[in-house]
């Protein structure tokens, strides 16, 4: 049975989308079957992959009750799968709202893929809005990207305070999966304070995997391909592939306690 992990953090420019796209890419290489599904409206997991927004979407799976299986599409990757996003996705949560239990339609909508991969990873917007409460509700647990500068920590507590409400109210098993150290500059004192600091408040929930600062990373969506795919020797990328042992190695022994 696969695990569905939603990827969140409401503050932009942490490197969710980079992680979105490239722990599934990287998962995917070692032969696992993943899906990645953007509820973003700036579609940049859709981009990233090298897929235009034109397509069926999200915004059809929620708003128009498509089948999901009907708006899957293949990547360049060997099984990896996407559900694309679009900008119609900006007006979901104004149509969401009358809608009953709103919060979990993407969990309703998504339940029947769990069979079929062995992650489904969710790429959320950077907002806290109705959007990002159906990814929480949907997945079964959360990685956060905190970037190794400046108020990183800033918002955490209401991001934290969030997943505490899904979990009150509509996802009782959601857990923190992990937290995930993005643009580690080893050069500066300030990416060391930071990432101390993350470790000293999450603990052990903070993978050992950094993912430092990397020109190839940056790169890789104007070209539409996931790092692994336009430059696999790149330092991010292979940052990327380290990750995704851990993921992989984490769901095996919570699989085998």
């Amino acid at each position: 049975m696969g695990k569905i992990i939603a990827i969140a953090n409401q503050k932009g420019g942490v490197g969710k989308t980079t992680t979105a796209i490239n722990v599934a890419a990287s998962i995917a290489v070692f032969e696992k079957k993943v899906l990645l599904i953007d509820i973003d409206p700036q579609a940049n997991s859709t981009s990233g992959l090298g897929f235009d927004k034109n397509n069926k979407s999200i915004y059809d799976i929620l708003i128009n009750d498509i089948n999901p299986k009907e708006v899957i599409l293949s990547t360049e990757i060997n099984h990896l799968d996407l559900i694309p996003s679009n900008i119609n996705l900006v007006g979901a949560e104004v149509e969401l709202v009358e809608v009953p239990n709103r919060e979990k339609i993407l969990a309703l909508k998504v339940r029947s893929l769990k069979p079929n991969y062995d992650f489904i990873f969710i790429d959320c917007p950077p907002s806290l809005g109705l959007l990002t409460l159906n990814g929480l509700t949907a997945a079964d647990s959360v990685i956060i990207p905190v970037q190794c500068e400046y108020f990183a920590l800033e918002g955490l507590g209401q991001l934290l305070n969030t997943i505490n409400i899904v979990k009150k109210h509509f996802n009782s098993s959601l857990e923190i999966e992990g937290v995930l150290l993005t643009m580690f500059d080893s050069r500066l004192r300030l990416s060391h304070q930071v990432a101390d600091e993350v470790r000293k408040y999450f603990g052990d929930k903070v993978y050992e995997t950094v993912i430092g600062r990397s020109v190839k990373l940056s790169e890789a969506p104007s070209h539409g391909k996931p790092a692994i795919l336009y430059d696999a020797q790149a330092s991010g990328t292979q940052n990327y592939l380290q990750l995704a042992q851990e993921i992989i190695s984490n769901k095996n022994e919570v699989k085998n306690q």
